[in-house]
């Protein structure tokens, strides 16, 4: 059954189209570019740095044994996969490490939703740097605005939401590089959405699924923007219809507002992914001010016996990095210790410091940081920010009897504690430098903060080995 125009004309999936299809870079401000810049750079630093662990072998291997060849880049690679296949493996080394970035009161790491899709794409076509630039903000802001239309929503029923807006993300990416107009990109997102999926069952023991996540978006948005060149017809109530996405997914409405306040055809007057947040920790974000609160007591409690921790953490992301406890107070993977503020803030009261390095096995095995985080137990924080910040607090108490507490309200890397150019690049350094040299790393620092100089195909060269 077609809707009529009358239901259609202003769905959001149309605003939405009409200024991903509409948007002109000269038009987003200075700032916003500017951050696109250092996340993209971040992005790329933690794809290098997950060339390394098993699962990038096994991701590449997998998809590899499927692909045809082709000539798109695989980031860290010599090979080249088809479009669709590069956007799925370069999705997995992106978010694979769960150290990218956040945009705090959506829950949702945009960059991962829209860049994997916009480097294929971008290579494929020959995209300028600023062609490919504009695309990658039109879907990162789309992602955004679906995650601040539920307020968390997909988590609380057991979505991974990044996994689900990522199809839609991708598809406005992918619609805005092939040039396709207002109608067709919104029939872009009403084919994607019916792959728009990602389940949170990982958590139970360390799967690597949640890594896959963004990469079927990928794989679902460039093929939806494609059927839709070729006039396949999608709904153009995707997400608010009668069995669409809220509907489905959620089983009551969103706020539809939020997806398209301020949106017009030559940009929008607030420009969420500008208040995204960069992790200074390779953990689930949810953690991070927890750890900033351990990281502190760390020097005060100074080589003191630790009797037994409190962590106060957000209660809504209880469910999610707490329980059940007796699972996560005994991480095993590296993958668990991520999602187990148990184990995450035994290590920082320990070592003043949580890094990639601290994943490895021999870090995860320490039967002291063991010992610790079955003496962590998680409660609701009280004066909690969040969803705005993701606070944390941690009381210790120690074997001759002092009391020592810290509580975090804003966690670093987000608001005013955002981290700074300089920060960022130091960040990509460190993960970049665990797969190439320092020499080839500081060039594509430096080709990715000129991006508007350079072509996708250049940018992705740099990106190969070999």
């Amino acid at each position: 059954m077609t809707e009529s125009p009358a239901l259609s004309a202003d769905s959001p999936s149309r605003l939405i189209a009409r200024f991903a299809a509409g948007l002109n870079l000269a038009n987003v401000p200075v700032p916003v570019i500017s951050r696109a810049k250092l996340h993209i750079l971040d992005a790329f630093g933690l794809g290098l740095a997950s060339t390394v662990q098993d699962y990038a072998a096994s991701a590449y291997a997998g998809v590899a044994a499927m692909s045809t060849g082709g000539a798109c880049s695989v980031i860290g690679r010599s090979d080249r996969l088809d479009m669709r296949d590069a956007a799925l493996v370069n999705a997995i080394l992106i978010h694979g490490l769960d150290f990218d970035d956040t945009h705090l009161a959506s829950i949702i790491h945009p960059t991962c939703t829209s860049l994997p899709a916009a480097l294929a794409m971008g290579e494929t076509l020959d995209a300028s740097g600023e062609q490919m630039l504009a695309a990658f903000l039109a879907g990162a802001e789309t992602s955004i605005r679906i995650g601040l239309a539920v307020d968390g929503g997909f988590h609380h029923v057991g979505y991974h939401a990044t996994g689900v807006v990522s199809h839609f993300a991708s598809a406005v990416t992918a619609g805005r590089l092939l040039g396709l107009d207002e109608d067709a990109i919104t029939a872009a997102q009403g084919i994607t959405g019916s792959t728009a999926a990602g389940i949170q069952v990982f958590l139970e023991e360390g799967a690597w699924t949640k890594r896959f996540h963004p990469g079927w978006g990928a794989v679902s948005g460039i093929t939806a923007a494609y059927l839709a060149q070729a006039k396949f017809k999608g709904p153009s109530r995707v997400y608010e219809g009668k069995f669409g996405l809220f509907d489905t997914h959620l089983h009551e409405p969103a706020k539809l507002d939020a997806m398209t306040d301020g949106l017009g055809p030559n940009g929008c007057s607030v420009w969420h992914f500008g208040e995204t947040a960069l992790k200074p920790y390779p953990v689930c974000h949810f953690i991070h001010g927890c750890a900033d609160a351990a990281i502190e007591l760390y020097g005060e409690i100074g080589g003191a016996e630790i009797a037994s921790v409190k962590a106060l953490l957000p209660q809504p992301t209880l469910h999610i990095i707490a329980e059940p406890a007796e699972a996560k107070e005994r991480a095993a993977s590296e993958y668990e210790a991520k999602f187990s503020a148990q184990h995450v803030v035994a290590a920082c009261l320990l070592r003043g410091r949580f890094n990639l390095p601290d994943l490895l096995p021999e870090a995860l095995a320490d039967p002291a940081v063991r010992d610790l985080a079955l003496r962590v137990k998680c409660e609701a924080d009280p004066d909690s920010a969040f969803p705005e910040f993701f606070s944390g607090g941690v009381e210790v108490t120690l074997r001759d009897g002092r009391v020592l507490m810290r509580h975090v309200r804003i966690n670093s890397g987000a608001g005013e504690r955002a981290m700074g150019a300089d920060q960022v690049r130091a960040k990509f350094m460190a993960s970049a430098s665990l797969a190439i040299d320092p020499g080839k790393a500081e060039r594509i620092a430096e080709a990715v903060l000129d991006l508007e100089g350079t072509t996708v195909r250049d940018l992705m060269k740099l990106l190969r080995t070999g």
